[in-house]
């Protein structure tokens, strides 16, 4: 592929009565492929990820003529960094208690000049394609930001990550898609059980394409215990979700191994329940602090893209 610093369409421009530092955003997957602003950056010969990000978002200052932020995930050194980049080329980290307050209004602003419903247009658009790699990777990046800005709960955290979980699976990595839809299960079991059927379905048709007989196991057992609490709660209604739970109590009895859920991923529980509530999302790598002065995302005023730090 090839790099290119120009935006695809107008669409990839933030609005010019954007308010002043709305933040943009960044993600480099654990292979190198890049994402800025829900569109995937061409990326030629070595050129680095983090060089790439700053001279789009410097692209992004200088048609706005005004400082811009960003947030980077970069999955290949499980860091997030928070950057100010000025119209001049120039720019530089800061920490978390550095960047711009928190709160709905600037999410609501910022998703408004960067809409998330128009990236999963996006993501649908390559995976018709069948271009899985880019769909999957824009899903990811997507899940990644939604869940930093919003939390792993949050409804569009929740339905970005149930797209990354089926392109996985369509990819054929099907233990990542049963990691991803357990996750979304988990959350739904323990947020709106009513709602989580379809969900846990889902990670049971992932989960039935495991073979290996630790993961079936340990995995088989969460999903047994979601669809009983779902029956016990009389919400098993669907015939089709009655062959699901009943193959998953098949399977298990079949590999002659039930194993109590991990500690990692313990069974949801139901509000007011008065115990300790698990992590949202235990399967979500954590990512390092922002630290100030970064090198790899700090540029001199007026250096020419490609040139030495």
């Amino acid at each position: 592929m090839t790099h290119s610093l120009t935006p695809r369409d107008e669409g990839n421009l933030p609005a010019l009565g954007a308010a002043p530092l709305i933040r943009l955003d960044a993600y480099v997957a654990e292979d190198g492929s890049t994402v800025v602003n829900g569109h995937l950056l061409e990326m030629g010969g070595m050129r680095p990820p983090n060089e790439a990000i700053l001279d789009a978002v410097a692209m992004f200052a200088r048609t706005l003529g005004a400082p811009v932020a960003a947030t980077v995930i970069d999955r290949t050194v499980q860091q997030v960094a928070r950057l100010r980049v000025h119209p001049d080329g120039s720019s530089r980290t800061i920490a978390d208690e550095d960047d711009l307050p928190p709160g709905h209004e600037r999410t609501a602003a910022e998703e408004a000049a960067f809409p998330p419903l128009a990236r999963v247009g996006r993501i649908i658009q390559h995976a018709q394609r069948e271009e899985l790699h880019a769909a999957f990777v824009l899903a990811s990046a997507l899940r990644e930001h939604l869940t930093l800005r919003r939390g792993a709960e949050d409804e569009l955290s929740l339905e970005a990550r149930a797209i990354e979980a089926y392109l996985a699976y369509k990819r054929g990595d099907h233990m990542l898609s049963t990691v991803l839809a357990l996750t979304v299960a988990r959350i739904r079991c323990r947020t709106d059980l009513h709602r989580a059927a379809p969900d846990v379905a889902r990670a049971t048709a992932a989960w039935q394409r495991l073979w290996d007989e630790g993961q079936v196991a340990t995995r088989g057992q969460e999903l047994l215990h979601m669809w009983e609490r779902l029956s016990a709660a009389g919400l098993l209604q669907e015939p089709a979700h009655q062959a699901m739970a009943q193959a998953v109590r098949s399977r298990l009895a079949q590999g002659g191994r039930s194993v109590p859920p991990p500690a990692s991923a313990p069974a949801a529980l139901p509000a007011g329940s008065g115990a300790e509530p698990a992590p949202a999302a235990p399967e979500d790598k954590p990512l390092k602090p922002t630290r100030r002065g970064l090198r790899r995302f700090t540029r001199r005023a007026g250096r020419s893209p490609g040139a030495p730090a």
